[in-house]
């Protein structure tokens, strides 16, 4: 039985899958699916779209001609605001997709609207279905599982020595680009790291109780979001520097 929100809610569910939805958008969506069969049955009717079309749609790389026709065409990263370096929808289709597979243009913006991009994403994992697309323990399973969904290999490390144990990972989108989201538990607290390649300069700081840590590991650039403590979630991320 539907409620009149869920019109709005079905939006929003979309939103969520194409990774545009904001924290504000995530909890009140969040809540909602708590208290809504028909809200929970669209969700995992394009969770299973999502996953058949990662899994049965064949993947091609743009030729290298068309890779820097693009690249001569597309306007200098830093001439364009945030906004529209992320929600740009100028660009042809046929442009987005080969940029999309093949290279990525701009280096992602380390500023505060990723941030919230960031804790909307951890939000949106917490839900049913959303936290994991490979469920192992074992980081020589969950690293090959990301070979071809990424344009790189991210790290995968098992903390579990340290009390914070490897439970899965899943492809994200953040920025506008294609990310490594690796779980990771803490007595009964998730930690989601995302990943993908560059380098950043260490930052703290938290949004609507949860915190999160920026940080750079060999040629990465990594986002610990939970709603752990700071000074634990701090720990997650020494460990994680520590460990090779």
């Amino acid at each position: 039985m539907t409620s009149p929100d869920c019109a709005e809610m079905e939006l929003l569910l979309q939103a969520d899958h194409d990774g545009e939805l904001d924290i504000q958008g995530a909890a009140r969506l969040a809540a909602h699916l708590q208290g809504c069969a028909h809200c929970r049955a669209v969700q995992s009717e394009l969770e299973q779209l999502s996953r058949r079309l990662r899994s049965e749609v064949p993947r091609f790389s743009a030729p290298a001609a068309l890779r820097a026709a693009i690249a001569a065409a597309a306007p200098a990263p830093a001439a364009l605001p945030w906004h529209r370096r992320v929600r740009s929808r100028a660009w042809p289709a046929l442009a987005a997709a080969a940029i999309a597979a093949s290279v990525t243009f701009a280096v992602l913006p380390q500023g505060p609207d990723l941030a919230d991009s960031v804790v909307a994403s951890h939000i949106r994992a917490l839900q049913p279905g959303h936290l994991m697309d490979v469920v192992s323990t074992d980081q020589h399973t969950v690293k090959p599982w990301f070979d071809g969904r990424l344009d790189f290999a991210p790290p995968v490390k098992d903390l579990a020595a340290s009390g914070f144990p490897l439970t899965g990972g899943r492809l994200d989108y953040l920025g506008g680009r294609a990310v490594a989201a690796l779980s990771y538990g803490s007595a009964r607290h998730v930690i989601n790291l995302a990943i993908w390649p560059g380098q950043t300069t260490e930052a703290h700081g938290s949004r609507n109780g949860y915190s999160f840590v920026r940080f750079s590991d060999r040629g990465m650039i990594l986002w610990a979001v939970s709603d752990l403590n700071a000074n634990e979630l701090q720990r997650f991320v020494e460990n994680w520097k520590e460990e090779r």
